[in-house]
C-alpha cells in the first residue's frame, strides 16, 4: 500500500473509504460484465447477431482491461478484493448483463449491452466527479475508462437506431484510453 498516496488523496478531501467502495464496485462490475458478455456473445448468432459480435467482443475485452487497470490502484489505496468471487460478484456497481430469456432475440441482447454500459457511464462520471482536482491518479484511471464505456454505450445505441454517435470501432489496439494503465 502507498502510504504516501494515501496521506495526499485524504488532504485533499477525499474520503478514500467511500472512494474504495465505488472503485471495488466497479472492478467488479467490469469483470462480472466480462463473465456475461462472454455468454451475451457466443449467442449473438445469425445474420443479425453476426454484425454485433465483434463490437461485443471489443467491449468485453475492454471491461476485462478495466478491471486490471483498476485493481492495481485500489491495492495502492489500501484496498484489497473480497476473497470470495460470490461476494465480489454481488458487490457489482451495476446489475447482472443476463442472457434474454429468448437467446435468439437480438435486440433484447443488444438492450443488455447498452443498459450495461449506460450503469458504467454513470458510475465512472460520480468517480470522476469525486476524484477531479484532489486525486490526480485516480482520475485519470478512471476518467480513461469513462471515455471507452462511453463509445461502448454508443456503439450499442446506433444498433438500437437511437441515432449516430460519431464513434467508430476499433481496428487492431484495444482500450486505447486504458492502455496505458496496462503496462
Amino acid at each position: 500500500m502507498a502510504k504516501v498516496a494515501i496521506d495526499i488523496v485524504k488532504k485533499a478531501g477525499v474520503d478514500v473509504d467511500r472512494l474504495l467502495d465505488l472503485l471495488i464496485r466497479n472492478a467488479s462490475a467490469e469483470l462480472t460484465t466480462y463473465y456475461y458478455y462472454t455468454i451475451l456473445r457466443a449467442n449473438l448468432i445469425g445474420l443479425e447477431g453476426e454484425g454485433l459480435k465483434e463490437i461485443a467482443e471489443t467491449a468485453r475485452i475492454e471491461d476485462r482491461n478495466h478491471f486490471e487497470a483498476l485493481v492495481p490502484r485500489i491495492y495502492e489505496l489500501g484496498g484489497r478484493l473480497p476473497d470470495c468471487m460470490k461476494e465480489f460478484h454481488d458487490l457489482s456497481a451495476c446489475p447482472p448483463a443476463n442472457l434474454p430469456k429468448d437467446p435468439t432475440d437480438v435486440k433484447a441482447i443488444l438492450e443488455v449491452l447498452v443498459k450495461a454500459e449506460r450503469c458504467a457511464v454513470y458510475g465512472y462520471n460520480e468517480l470522476c466527479k469525486m476524484t477531479i482536482g484532489k486525486d490526480h491518479r485516480t482520475y485519470e484511471l478512471v476518467s480513461a475508462i469513462l471515455n471507452e464505456e462511453i463509445e461502448h454505450e454508443s456503439w450499442f445505441s446506433e444498433f438500437l437506431g437511437e441515432g449516430p454517435s460519431g464513434h467508430f470501432l476499433r481496428r487492431g489496439e484495444s482500450s486505447p484510453f486504458v492502455g496505458k494503465f496496462l503496462k
